[in-house]
């Protein structure tokens, strides 16, 4: 189901009414009901059926709302302003009809694609395959689509039974030839031997948290990113500390500081070839003072600020 946005959420703190020096993200973003096109546009995709699937902790479908709540007072730090970020509200998994609501979120994707770049509200990490649908139909069926993802947990389980926010890169890798994945901030103890086998045999690039301050990261992320048409990126937000980020499913004690998922973001984001961008996992009813959510807010303002060099 779509719903627009409530244009309630996109306020905050005014400085200035005419002087762009002067704006937040409230005064530049724009709604899809009067703006229809923009060189980015967000999407929310308010869903965790994937997650109670996986046997996680629900309340990742809040997150749309909250990251927007963060985002709107932030100062909007570019001299581009007209038709450049529109909301084009969300989509809503309605009970438990998880493929219905990917289908459609794609729909949307590939409809925001047309005239820009795509950026996804999650909602569970499931919102990634809704978001591959959306790239897919919008690049064709014989462009090369990277599959870039911080995370610390591979995604790749088996869905003989049902899909849901562990399966998404495995039905990728299963259905497309011409989609390639390459994963960053893998925790070896939040993961199974079984997947890192399942890695192994699907050829999939990963690194994990240890491995990321090396020179051959650099040199292999640069490479993966050269070597494909298009870039489709997600971040789960469970990749983080628990200490800088403890409102996810499922925290990480020993994972990647901010500075460097920034760092990640801020040379995935500035590549041309990067098309989409989801925020994933954010989970508002185990957040503490809207700490995680306010960070994710910081982590689309770099992609979205980026994306314009």
């Amino acid at each position: 189901m779509y719903k627009n946005t409530d244009y309630e959420v996109w306020q905050g703190r005014i400085d200035h009414h005419t002087e762009p020096a002067y704006f937040r993200y409230h005064q530049v973003v724009q709604l899809a009901e009067t703006a229809h096109q923009g060189k980015i546009g967000l999407v929310g995709f308010v869903c965790d059926e994937g997650v109670r699937r996986n046997n996680g902790r629900v309340g990742a479908k809040e997150a749309p709302h909250a990251l927007r709540k963060q985002l709107a007072p932030l100062p909007w730090r570019h001299s581009i302003v007209e038709n450049t970020l529109v909301d084009f509200g969300d989509i809503i998994c309605e009970g438990h009809a998880l493929e219905l609501a990917q289908q459609e979120l794609g729909d949307k994707v590939a409809d925001i694609l047309k005239s820009g770049k795509a950026i996804v509200l999650g909602g569970g990490h499931e919102t990634l395959y809704g978001q591959y649908l959306g790239v897919r139909k919008a690049v064709g069926a014989n462009a090369s689509i990277g599959l870039l993802n911080i995370d610390a947990h591979f995604d790749l389980r088996s869905y003989d039974n049902q899909t849901s926010s562990g399966t998404m890169f495995k039905q990728i890798l299963d259905e497309d030839p011409d989609a390639h994945y390459f994963v960053c901030g893998i925790q070896q103890f939040g993961n199974t031997t079984a997947l890192f086998n399942t890695a192994d045999q699907y050829n999939v690039q990963y690194f994990i948290d240890e491995q990321m301050d090396s020179a051959v990261f650099l040199s292999q992320l640069n490479q993966f990113m050269d070597t494909h048409d298009v870039l489709l990126v997600t971040l789960c937000m469970d990749v983080l500390n628990a200490a800088e980020a403890p409102g996810v499913s499922a925290p990480s004690p020993f994972g990647l500081s901010a500075l460097k998922v920034r760092d990640i973001l801020r040379r995935i984001a500035a590549n041309k070839k990067t098309v989409s961008f989801s925020i994933c996992e954010v989970n508002p009813s185990l957040d503490e003072n809207h700490r995680t959510a306010k960070l994710g807010a910081y982590f689309i303002n770099e992609v979205i600020i980026n994306s314009f060099e």
